[in-house]
């Protein structure tokens, strides 16, 4: 209840404008419920954030298990979720949505890491840090570009940057024999 008021009004008003009393009034519940929850608003935006993202992306299927157009289906899923996520990237800019993506993408290059051997002198979550930062990176500067490309384009050109990063590991591993 406490995630629907604040997203219902994220579309009337500036984050920085919404008070915990706006959130508790717009679900119908008390301020000291909110609190039993959340301990501030960052927080239930945090959760919100989260629990949105992770639905896109079972919603979407999208896993990192299958290498070849995983990376393009995450990156895609980024894309998605912050074009989904307001109407207003002005607004984008003041909500801090990496904490509650990049740690569901991290997860989801650690989850295809597993079905890859370890490579010495690379830490795996190391590298899902990395990918993961830079699909968001790239995907929140494509988000506040006026005359943006569409979605999937994007996400082509997110691949072919993000690509090497991951490719590097592999050329590390068979030059280890792994």
């Amino acid at each position: 209840m406490l995630i629907e008021g604040l997203a219902r009004l994220l579309n009337i008003k500036d984050f920085d404008h919404i008070s915990v009393q706006d959130i508790a009034d717009e679900a119908a519940l008390n301020r000291a419920t909110f609190y039993l929850h959340y301990p501030d608003k960052n927080a239930l935006l945090q959760a919100m954030t989260e629990t949105r993202f992770r639905e896109l992306v079972e919603r979407r299927s999208l896993t990192f298990s299958d290498c070849e157009g995983g990376l393009r289906a995450i990156a895609l899923g980024v894309c998605d979720y912050l074009a989904e996520t307001t109407g207003c990237p002005s607004q984008l800019k003041k909500m801090p949505v990496e904490g509650s993506i990049i740690p569901v993408v991290e997860a989801i290059f650690m989850e295809g890491a597993k079905n890859h051997p370890d490579v010495p002198g690379f830490d795996k979550a190391m590298v899902a840090t990395t990918t993961a930062w830079a699909i968001f990176g790239a995907a929140r500067r494509w988000i506040e570009t006026s005359d943006r490309i569409p979605a999937e384009e994007m996400a082509a050109k997110i691949e072919g940057m993000v690509k090497p990063i991951l490719l590097n590991v592999s050329k590390a591993a068979s030059k280890v024999g792994l």
